[in-house]
């Protein structure tokens, strides 16, 4: 537990920092200008297709009878256009972690090793392929299962638990494998991700239940579908800063955690495996 609650503290102290703040930005304006066009394009499109599905079902009536029953009458106009924002918000957080991870990681490793860990060997035992694979391939099972688990988040209890482990499973899988791609070798790598697993896993549920917060944006009712632009906008920078966090979180825990394996000799003849970072 020390070194988790070390490496946190140590995040913090880093997400302070003036330039890890600007490392926000570039990906922000990507982002604004990715979603700008994407909404421009396709929002009324699929606020229409969400209208005729929606009327082919009969779903007016029934998700209107219910609305009613639970006192959210003055909303039922408005069900369709905050469906569609409900809709996009997993992909919002999808790329706004896929520009943390391709233009921030780099510059969050670079702060972390020479701040914290300056003797640390690197080993280059990553790729930027293997970074763009892991990524890729994590996003298509998250929404894979994403989707196939989306009908039970109805029920407050499964919302509560599922979304926090699969924020989580996603988060760690992408974010360890970039945080060790240029100081582990393969065999380090491999060792880290499997001995450190729940540690990593919790800090991916924690830092993904910070990415929550931003999803409280849609809440407003009237005002999100009217101020829609300015919240997404808003939303994304927010989704930005958590990543960023977790990237340090997770960057300073493995680099640790790398440190304390190197400290501990793999095999009598092989003495480059030991490395003191005190």
């Amino acid at each position: 537990m020390m070194p988790l609650f070390t490496s946190l503290l140590r995040a913090i102290a880093s997400q302070l920092h003036f330039r890890m703040l600007l490392l926000t930005l570039l990906p922000l304006l990507i982002g604004l200008v990715l979603w700008g066009l994407l909404l421009w394009q396709g929002l009324q499109p699929l606020i229409d297709q969400l209208h005729q599905w929606f009327s082919d079902y009969s779903l007016f009536r029934e998700v209107g009878e219910r609305m009613d029953a639970w006192g959210l009458s003055a909303i039922r106009t408005l069900m369709v256009p905050l469906l569609a924002m409900w809709l996009l918000l997993p992909l919002m957080i999808l790329s706004a972690l896929l520009l943390v991870v391709l233009l921030s990681m780099p510059a969050i490793a670079r702060h972390v090793a020479v701040n914290y860990y300056p003797q640390l060997v690197m080993r280059h035992g990553g790729s930027f392929a293997g970074s763009l694979w892991i990524s890729l391939s994590s996003f298509t099972v998250f929404l894979i299962i994403w989707l196939v688990t989306l009908p039970l988040n109805l029920v407050p209890l499964f919302a509560l638990c599922i979304q926090p482990l699969l924020w989580g499973w996603l988060t760690s899988r992408v974010m360890a494998y970039d945080a060790l791609a240029d100081f582990a070798d393969a065999d380090e790598r491999r060792a880290i991700l499997n001995r450190q697993r729940w540690p990593l896993l919790a800090i991916g549920v924690a830092t993904g239940s910070l990415g929550a917060i931003p999803g409280l944006l849609w809440l407003g009712g009237v005002v999100s579908v009217i101020l829609f632009p300015l919240l997404a906008a808003l939303a994304i920078w927010l989704y930005l800063l958590v990543f960023v966090f977790s990237g340090l979180w997770f960057q300073h825990y493995c680099l640790d955690a790398l440190g304390r394996l190197r400290s501990t000799p793999m095999s009598a003849d092989d003495p480059g495996r030991i490395i003191d970072i005190n």
